[in-house]
């Protein structure tokens, strides 16, 4: 994953007046989103939240055109905006500059659309999953097709009383268009055609696909055909109370390490907490080092990192439609502004064998499969195995043995890490599937009670 592009600066995007404004930007439509009581509220939190997302995404796409014309000699078109950076215009490296800000921040009001998602799903995540299977759908701003959704959103409010949801406010929300909510608790998912004559065919299929995963089991819409939601009947339960006391100490003092139950280590800092102690690079590297290894050493991680691995908040705001989304997080609205624009991250980090050796203790047989010093896990890699075998009566004094072996793939860690997932709550899952030995295909586990963890 790269943060910033070749040539500029992190200090020039995070000082950015536009990264900065929308820092402040962040914290009050978190704010508003949680203040909302009804449908009204729930319209006008969306329109405004509509406001920042056009206006960052015309500019992105005013200054993406600017930069294309500097980069082949010529002047930014007429009407391009002025840089807010303040650094030389005549550089092509200030118009991409303007237009990665734009990218980025485009990306953290849409981390709050996806929040309102999971508020109006409430909170259960089998909606997003089955939603999410697709392709994100790019830049909202001058969208074809952008006019006729609008207006089914304010249908749904003006004539009706409904909320609707535009999905192009959101990174979750990638099949479909528009869900609209019924009064009733009903919703329905669908597809807004701007041509009468146009038939978007693979749209509707996938629609009728997630409904079907959602109603009956069948598989998800995405690529792959064997997966499928399963749920767990136990309720969701996390250590994120920790990451609330590491925001807020990371604040004040710049770097937060911790222990978390489960084979863990979390580590937090904040840019402003660490400006605030005066630290040079060399200062801050050593305070940083010195707390994690502490952190790791009481987690019970050894010094050999070879066998680790980690998620991170950094840069990861709308890229992965599974992940909650940052303003979601149980966590103050301003502490969740600094984790999606990348002034706070936070990294929880573990020990694959420690790992495996916490599920065997608990009675499973699992293997950690990932090679020592394997580097970055990769999408869809697989880094454990879990085994079961159960005996059946067969027919007269026979009996039929049953195996089967689940397999623990990178986002399934990552749900574990990022979410501070109770080691407890996380272990009972996999026994729960490895003992279902009717369950088809890969499974997509959701618990109960995630509405009592999320905001």
């Amino acid at each position: 994953m790269k943060l910033i592009d070749d040539g500029i600066l992190p200090e020039e995007v995070f000082t950015h007046p536009r990264h900065e404004s929308a820092q402040r930007s962040l914290a009050e439509l978190i704010m508003q989103l949680r203040a909302c009581a009804n449908v009204k509220d729930g319209y006008e939190f969306q329109q405004e939240l509509l406001g920042h997302v056009l206006e960052v995404e015309n500019d992105r796409n005013a200054f993406s055109r600017a930069a294309k014309r500097m980069r082949s000699g010529k002047p930014p078109q007429p009407g391009a905006p002025e840089p807010r950076s303040g650094l030389d215009p005549a550089r092509p490296e200030t118009w991409r500059l303007e237009h990665d800000v734009c990218e980025r921040v485009a990306r953290q009001y849409r981390c709050v659309g996806d929040a309102l998602a999971w508020r109006v799903f409430g909170f259960q995540r089998r909606h997003i999953i089955a939603l999410c299977q697709n392709e994100s759908a790019g830049v909202m701003a001058g969208k074809a097709g952008l006019a006729a959704e609008l207006e089914r959103v304010e249908q749904a409010w003006k004539e009706d009383g409904q909320f609707a949801i535009l999905h192009d406010l959101t990174n979750c929300l990638r099949i479909g268009d528009v869900t609209v909510f019924g009064n009733d608790g009903s919703f329905e998912t669908i597809e807004i055609k701007s041509d009468a004559e146009r038939r978007r065919s693979a749209q509707r299929r996938r629609i009728k696909a997630a409904e079907e995963a959602l109603r009956d089991g069948r598989p998800l819409p995405g690529k792959d055909r064997k997966a499928r939601l399963y749920d767990l009947d136990l309720p969701f339960k996390t250590q994120l109370d920790l990451l609330r006391t590491g925001t807020e100490r990371a604040a004040k003092e710049g770097i937060f390490a911790a222990r978390v139950r489960g084979e863990r280590a979390l580590l937090v800092t904040d840019f402003y907490g660490c400006n605030a102690q005066g630290w040079t690079d060399d200062e801050f590297g050593h305070q940083l080092g010195r707390q994690f290894s502490a952190a790791r050493r009481r987690a019970g991680l050894g010094t050999d990192r070879e066998w680790n691995v980690s998620a991170t908040s950094l840069d990861s705001v709308s890229r992965d439609p599974q992940r909650v989304p940052f303003a979601a997080y149980p966590l103050h609205p301003a502490a969740c502004a600094r984790l999606i624009g990348d002034l706070a991250v936070f990294t929880v980090e573990t020990s694959g064998p420690a790992l495996a050796d916490s599920l065997s203790d608990a009675g499973l047989d699992a293997d950690w499969i990932r090679a020592a010093g394997a580097g970055e896990l990769t999408a869809g890699e697989v880094v454990m195995e879990l085994h079961a075998s159960a005996s059946r009566p067969a027919f007269g004094n026979l009996r039929m043995e049953l195996t089967r072996t689940l397999q623990m793939r990178r986002s399934a860690l990552d749900h574990y890490l990022i979410e501070m997932v109770e080691q407890g709550t996380w272990i009972e899952g996999m026994r729960y599937m490895l003992a279902d030995f009717d369950m088809e295909g890969r499974p997509w586990p959701t618990y109960r009670g995630e509405d009592q963890v999320w905001v």
